[in-house]
């Protein structure tokens, strides 16, 4: 085996699914495979897989077991493979908080034909989590205050000539640099629309992780849904996003349609609906992710007058969205992932753009 290869662990006690991985990933990965976390322990120690491919329903040790295990050992990129329904979301939203990069969204039937169909995704996935700067993550504060029996008097409206809006794309490692940024935004903030890569299935429970942890209100977002400020909508797995605008209101618009940059939804769909319906009054942020999905959506962006932001380097998981994005000029500035939040703040409280 060449050690210019990806080396691929596959932890699943399924042979199928053990089986079809291997024969999917032959010659473009080295693989290896462990039918549970006790036999992956060993197999680690012996040879360190550059990424772990984990389930998290499995018996002795379940994976999500394994996966705070392997964080906070030795941190190792882990990609979920989970047929989790959608209350079992909730735990891979979990995973992700512990460390985990991606998700791989795999049906209760027919795993060796999708895994098939999708090669092309998954090996995008496994590249990308081994690029990863995986780290150990620091727990979540539990917000303990009289909020959770009563809710805080209503805060002043924001005062702007016309309503800013917020519009941001992340890939590999995005959900957690969106609960970073999303956790900092007071009750008022400006309104958000998001993508974040991620399959059907998983979206609802991502917003309602974040929605928990956060003062302003964040959900799935879904047809006609109005963009205001407070809110923070997150496209759903599958379909695209669009920013509309109606009067001086802005609206969600959920469609399907063709994979775009290779994606559905894609940030390059959002950022371009944002540019044509907001103009100057919309800010931009790329955030952590493989490939360029974004980069000409936030040049477009910054010419329709948009304010745009760029995950710097060594925040980010993966370099590749943000990278693409500064290479073109799209972005206005590059910050670290702890400005980000004060950054929009402030420049949603100078927004002064006009309708296009």
């Amino acid at each position: 085996m060449s050690r210019s290869q990806i080396h691929v662990l596959v932890v699943d006690d399924s042979a199928v699914v053990r089986q079809a991985f291997s024969m999917l990933l032959s010659g473009k990965f080295s693989v290896d495979t462990a039918a549970d976390p006790f036999i992956a322990e060993r197999k680690i120690v012996k040879q360190r897989p550059d990424v772990v491919v984990l389930d998290l329903q499995m018996p002795r040790m379940d994976g999500f077991t394994f996966l705070k295990q392997i964080m906070s050992r030795d941190p190792l990129p882990v990609v979920i493979c989970s047929s989790a329904a959608p209350r079992g979301s909730q735990t891979a939203m979990r995973a992700l908080e512990e460390g985990a990069v991606d998700i791989i969204l795999k049906p209760l039937v027919g795993v060796r034909d999708f895994l098939a169909e999708q090669a092309v995704t998954i090996a995008d996935a496994l590249r990308a989590a081994a690029q990863a700067r995986v780290t150990r993550i620091m727990p979540i504060t539990p917000r303990l205050s009289a909020d959770v029996i009563l809710p805080p008097a209503a805060a002043a409206p924001m005062h702007i000539d016309r309503p800013p809006i917020v519009a941001v794309g992340a890939s590999t490692g995005g959900t957690e640099a969106l609960r970073a940024i999303i956790e900092k935004l007071p009750p008022t903030a400006p309104a958000m629309v998001v993508v974040q890569h991620m399959p059907e299935g998983f979206t609802a429970a991502f917003a309602q992780r974040l929605d928990s942890l956060s003062q302003v209100k964040v959900k799935e977002a879904a047809d006609g849904d109005e963009i205001h400020a407070g809110r923070v909508l997150i496209a759903p797995g599958n379909r695209h996003l669009l920013v509309q605008r109606r009067g001086t209101k802005y609206v969600a618009h959920v469609t399907g349609g063709s994979l775009c940059s290779r994606h559905r939804p894609s940030v390059d769909v959002l950022f371009r609906s944002t540019a044509q319906s907001a103009g100057g009054n919309a800010i931009g942020v790329i955030l952590t992710g493989m490939g360029n999905d974004g980069a000409e959506g936030l040049a477009e962006m910054r010419a329709a007058g948009a304010s745009t932001i760029a995950q710097d380097e060594a925040t980010s998981v993966i370099f590749g969205m943000p990278k693409e994005a500064i290479a073109r000029g799209a972005a206005e500035s590059v910050l670290p992932l702890h400005h980000i939040a004060p950054a929009l703040l402030r420049l949603a409280a100078t927004t002064q753009g006009v309708f296009p």
